[in-house]
């Protein structure tokens, strides 16, 4: 008998959360199989077989948390008697009926503790919830859509008797007094969060109250590099075979006022800074778990191309819950889209140990003036969140005014990037 243990799945995780079992006890396992997903604070991961058997005994259930070396179940080895035909013949049954035979068994389906979480919480049976895409995977807006639907019409109100006077009112107990996963009668559900979103919310607690955080503004014409995209969409993409998007532009951008202004590409460390001579981009993907950023390694080194199918590759794992440790590590300098979102203007909070985070945001036509006529162009807002231990004030103006005019001349970016 082997064991299934929580293995080391990277540096600074140590504790994850068991989430949903992919095998019940007595199923056969071939090796490779995965077994168990884990909820870290950084990524969701499969636990494998190492070897062929057949689970055991379940020792940590879904929810449960759980550190590096903890025993999850056990194995055993598949004999000769479990896994060979049976040799005597089999006797004559009376017919079943061939609907009742054709009816298949519920589909397991896939989903994170704090979907299964909140499921329980309601009361639904989360293997009768129909997914919206995600790969058969239950998100939270599949659970909210299916409680909707289920909800029962309101009764109409029943008219107290005419002549029954009406009691005294009786002191009503306050709605914070209520109890963990309580529901108060005006719809005030009471949720634990999830591992990763407690991480989320610590780490941006932490960025700004350990950094010296300042944000200044610029705005962009996107009109060249939305004529570029306009004229080069469909022969880019037959070529590449991926769309033309915002963010080669914006991460070659960078990478060339980075190499300007070194020291925005840097980290601090005690008394020191650490001037990083490699470029290795992050790019914030929004998540049904919560925000994550996964990193694009050598960016200077990529053509637009590139630069495209590697962001597309990245944000599909992120989706999918698919990224792992080693794609989430490292980063030097981060840029958040909250125009995907419909998002004018924000300040956006340090990705830390990165000094600086560059926010795009939605491009929206406006009145600007231009060789002292009124004209109408797409105009994106840019905000630049740097700390100002390390990064002057000055820099950080110039490092964005330069971003700025390498958009809105794109063919720049060819020779500074």
């Amino acid at each position: 008998m082997t064991q299934i243990t929580v293995p080391e799945v990277g540096e600074s995780v140590t504790e994850a959360t068991v989430g949903e079992w992919l095998k019940k006890p007595g199923d056969v396992v071939k090796a490779g199989d995965a077994v168990v997903e884990l909820e870290t604070d950084k990524v969701n991961l499969e636990i494998t077989a190492n070897e062929d058997g057949i689970l055991g005994e379940i020792l940590k259930p879904s929810g449960e948390t759980v550190t590096v070396g903890d025993v999850l179940a056990t194995l055993s080895p598949q004999t000769a008697q479990s896994s060979a035909p049976a040799s005597a013949p089999v006797p004559a049954q009376e017919p079943v009926a061939p609907a009742a035979a054709a009816i298949p068994g519920p589909a397991a389906v896939r989903a994170t503790p704090d979907v299964r979480r909140i499921a329980g919480e309601r009361g639904i049976n989360i293997n009768h919830v129909p997914t919206a895409g995600n790969k058969g995977r239950v998100t939270h807006s599949d659970v909210e859509s299916y409680a909707q639907a289920q909800a029962p019409a309101p009764l109409a109100p029943t008219p107290a008797p005419a002549a029954a006077p009406a009691p005294a009112a009786l002191p009503r107990a306050p709605e914070a007094a209520l109890q963990p996963h309580e529901t108060s009668e005006r719809g005030t559900d009471r949720v634990r969060m999830s591992r990763r979103r407690i991480t989320i919310a610590n780490r941006l607690v932490s960025a700004q109250h350990t950094a010296a955080m300042l944000t200044t503004f610029n705005e962009v014409d996107m009109s060249r590099i939305l004529d570029v995209r306009q004229r080069r969409r469909e022969s880019f993409e037959k070529r590449h075979g991926v769309r033309l998007g915002f963010m080669s532009f914006f991460t070659k951008a960078s990478i060339a006022a980075l190499k300007a202004y070194p020291r925005i590409n840097a980290e601090i460390d005690g008394d020191d800074m650490l001037l990083k001579h490699y470029y290795d981009i992050g790019v914030a993907v929004s998540t049904d778990n919560g925000l994550v950023v996964p990193v694009v390694r050598n960016a200077d080194a990529l053509n637009f191309a590139a630069l495209e199918k590697e962001v597309a590759a990245l944000a599909a794992k992120a989706r999918d819950n698919k990224l792992s440790i080693t794609d989430l590590q490292g980063g030097t300098f981060t840029i958040t889209n909250g125009g995907t979102f419909g998002s004018l203007l924000s300040t956006p909070i340090l990705n830390a140990p990165q000094v600086a985070i560059l926010g795009m945001h939605k491009i929206e036509e406006r009145a600007v003036v231009i060789n002292k006529e009124i004209v109408i162009r797409p105009m994106m807002y840019l905000a630049l969140s740097y700390d100002h231990r390390i990064v002057d004030g000055s820099e950080a103006v110039r490092f964005l005014a330069l971003i700025k005019e390498l958009l809105e001349d794109p063919e720049s970016l060819l020779l500074e990037g």
